[in-house]
This record gives C-alpha cells, structure tokens and sequence, in this order.
C-alpha cells in the first residue's frame, strides 16, 4: 500500500497548497465568495460537475448499482437533469442578478423582508449536506489507514475546512478543478473499465444477475418520481449550486458551461450503477451495497491504480463538502448574522469583509466537523435537508422568477407552511417516507398562490429594478434590501 499511500499524501498536500495560493488572490469580498465572477467556460464546466458529484453520487451510486443494477443509476441521473434544467433555463438569469445569494434575490424579487426566514432554512439544508459529504470521509480513510470514524472524519474535514477558509471560492475552485480531473481519471477511465473486465463482460453479467438488473426502470417508478422531486428540483434553488452560478463570467458561460456539467453527470451517473453491478457479480454477498465501492477498489485495482481511485471518491467527497461549507457559510453570514445585527453593506467595505467571511467559514467548519462525529444516520438527515429545502423554497424562488403576481406575503407564507408541513408529516409518516415532501410541496404552491392574490401587488418599482437586474443593466447589490413601500 506504500505507493497507494504515496499518491494519497500527495494529492492532498496538493490541496492545501492550492489553499494558500487562491488566498493571495481572495483579496474582496467578489473574489472570496464568487471567485470575482470571472470563471470561464473550462473551468465553470469541472467545478460545477466536481461539486454536484459527491460521496452520495460516487459511493452511493455504485451502493445502489450493486443493489439495482442499471436503474440504480436514477439517483445520480435526476441530479444531472436538474442541472441542466438550471443551465438552460435558468443560469443566464440567476448569472446577471450579480447577487451572492438565493435569500438576496428572494429579496430583490419581493422587495424585501423574505430573506432571514428562507436563509435559516437554507442554512440548514447546507449544514447537512455539509455534514453527511463529511462523514463520508470515514469510509474512504478507513479503506487507505484503517483509522476510527472520528479520526477520519477529523482528518477529511480539517483538510477541506483549511483551504475552504484561506482562500475561499478561489481555493475551492481550482481544488474542485483538480478533483475533477482526478475523478475522471479514477472512475470513468480506470474503474469502470476493470471492474467490466474483473466481471467477465456484459455478457457475463447478463449471465449472472437477474434481468432485472438490465432494467432500466427496476428500481421503480416511485422511487424515480422522488428522486426527481428532491434531487432534479433540489439542483435548480440550492445556494450551493447558486454559488457557482455566480461565478461565471457571463450569462453564456453559465447556460453553455453548465450544459456541459449537467451531460457529464448523466454520464457519470450510467457508469456508477455499471461499476455497482459489476461489483454484485464478484461479490454477491457484501453486508451493504455502500460496501461495493471500497470492496472492488480495495480487491480487483493493482497497486498505484487503487490510491488513484481512491484519491478520486476523496475528490467527490471534498468537492460537495467545500462548496456547501462555503454556502453554508455565506448564508449564515449574509442572510442571518449580517441582517440579525442590521449591518450595512456600503461602496467601498466589500474588501474588509473578507475577514469576516472568513471567520464564519472556519466557524461553520468546527460545527459541521462537530455534527458529523455527533451524528449516526447520514440518509436521515439528508432527506430532511432535502425535503425542507424543496418543500420550503421551490415554491417562492421558482415562483418568483416566473409569476410576475407572486408577492413576498405569498412567499413566506409558502416558506413556512410548506417547511411547517413536511416537518409535521415526517413525524407522522417517518423522515424517509415520501408523503412529506409530495404534500409539504403541494401546501407550499396553495400557500404561495392563495397568499399572493390575497394581497397587494408587488410594487411596480420593484418589479421594475428586478427587470433591470434580470436584464444585467443594474450594478451588483452592495446596499440593504429595498423594503416594500407602504
């Protein structure tokens, strides 16, 4: 294991180096938080893809490859349509607002008022994604170390939690690019070929699982509609996805480069569930299908191929946990403590906030390194972020950038009844029952919609200066909300 080791240590020397050279650029609040909005298509295209493509996409989609077989791919795949929903539908838009975050433009749309409510749901929602791409580091170490689970989610999480802090958005991007690269190489270009090989071919395969594994609706349809529902729709509001929006340099880079992320996720998605069938054929007895990934590195790769594979699931793991530590993080900053204690955000301070963003990223990282050792079940808290996430915010965002007659009565009426709901309904039915967030969502629209025609129009000037922020002829927000005129 001394090379496997060998390409380990140095691939995460590399990240930390890479932390301390985006610190000398992250030098205003723009650059540390959005990378000054100056991506182009290349490298918007890898970091979007490394930070939608985790732990859950790479250990858990080959997990339900080996449970599945081809249709375990849905999980991964609705993650990749979401993504290009957002980029061809949405990105130029969400690109032009020039703001930092979902509650910022909640607040843009509505005329204010709408931001802390939807911010603290949206911090929790980064908080446990932060939190379960944490504890995924326990399975990877335990492979390359044999170290307890506290130990390697300590190590995992200081190392993204460091270079997360130094340099902010520019450290996580040009460490997602490189992971991004490294997990091509590891998994489509290495893994998935040997593992086809170690398995005898299709045609073996074929021979050996049941036919319901070659089909492609296997897993059920139910399952397939929530995965839409949570994951397809999760992709098009969460501030961690929005984050990197605002880091392309144009509307075009954002629709095209994003575009680009979402075909290779599809991709990506395909080749998780070929790799976890593979592995049911050379192991048809593992304990748990989130086995299957470490179980065929660990046994079938030779020496040197296996420490590349495996520093390519850290890379998966380390690029969703940097882009939600930072979400997380500019949320509960932004949207929560700056309004809270009713700071000003003026020409000329954007610079001298970089320490405090830095402060709050460092802060976050303790707390989520904190909740992933205090934490046992990563799928529970997951679905509950998830389902809040969806069954709170889709309703107002996607409301507000379609329905000119939604008002900010209507979208906090539909934050918390729809939040309100699913919490209620997963107490009746269970946290990983699908009821919550089918009727928490349905709750939210009759909320959103009722609540709207209820009350008085959105004023016309504040509809007008979102049509110029939309239109890209408006400068970036460095003011407070605009509150609604009585």
């Amino acid at each position: 294991m001394a090379v496997d080791y060998t390409v380990i240590v140095v691939y995460l020397a590399g990240m930390l180096a890479m932390g301390w050279w985006g610190m000398r650029r992250a030098r205003s609040k723009s650059e540390f938080l959005v990378a000054g909005r100056r991506l182009g298509p290349a490298m918007y295209s890898g970091t979007m893809a490394a930070i939608v493509l985790g732990g859950a996409s790479t250990i858990g989609g080959v997990g339900l490859g080996y449970q599945y077989g081809l249709s375990g791919a849905w999980m991964v795949f609705t993650i990749g349509l979401g993504l290009l929903a957002l980029s061809v539908f949405f990105s130029a838009r969400i690109a032009r607002l020039k703001v930092y975050t979902v509650s910022e433009m909640l607040d843009l749309r509505y005329g204010g008022r709408a931001g802390v409510i939807s911010g603290v749901v949206m911090w929790a929602y980064t908080l446990m994604l932060a939190v379960t791409s944490t504890i995924a580091y326990a399975t990877i170490f335990d492979v390359l170390f044999d170290v307890n689970r506290t130990v390697a989610i300590v190590l995992g999480g200081s190392i993204v939690v460091a270079y997360s802090t130094l340099g902010g958005m520019w450290s996580i991007t040009l460490t997602d690019m490189v992971q991004f690269v490294v997990k091509t190489i590891g998994v489509l270009l290495l893994l998935l070929p040997i593992a086809v090989v170690k398995a005898g071919g299709f045609a073996e395969m074929k021979a050996k699982l049941p036919t319901e594994y070659f089909d492609p609706l296997g897993i059920g349809g139910e399952t397939i509609f929530t995965y839409v529902l949570i994951y397809t729709f999760g992709m098009l509001i969460g501030q961690d996805i929005w984050q990197r929006v605002f880091t392309a340099r144009s509307d075009r880079t954002a629709r095209w480069g994003g575009t680009v992320a979402g075909t290779y996720c599809l991709v990506y998605a395909v080749a998780g569930a070929v790799i976890g069938t593979a592995a049911k054929v050379l192991y048809p007895k593992l304990g748990s299908p989130d086995e299957a990934f470490a179980t065929i590195v660990k046994e079938e790769l030779p020496v040197g191929v296996r420490g590349l594979v495996l520093a390519a699931a850290l890379a998966a793991v380390m690029s969703t946990s940097s882009g939600a530590l930072i979400a997380c993080a500019t949320v509960a900053n932004n949207d929560i403590w700056s309004r809270l204690r009713g700071a000003a955000r003026r020409d000329g301070e954007e610079h001298d906030e970089v320490a405090g963003n830095r402060v709050f990223i460092l802060v976050m990282g303790l707390a989520v390194i904190g909740t992933a050792i205090a934490l046992n079940n990563v799928v529970e808290a997951l679905t509950l972020a998830y389902d809040l996430l969806v069954g709170g915010l889709l309703v107002p965002i996607l409301g507000g950038l379609l329905w000119k007659r939604g008002t900010v009565q209507g979208a906090l009426a539909a934050v918390a009844v729809g939040g309100l709901a699913v919490i209620g309904l997963m107490a009746g039915y269970g946290i990983l029952a699908n009821e919550p967030v089918y009727y928490g969502l349905l709750a939210s629209l009759a909320a959103y919609v009722a609540v709207s025609l209820a009350t008085r129009p959105t004023d016309e000037t504040v509809l007008a200066a979102w049509r110029e922020r939309l239109a890209g002829r408006s400068p970036e927000l460095v003011s407070e909300p605009v509150p609604t005129p009585q």
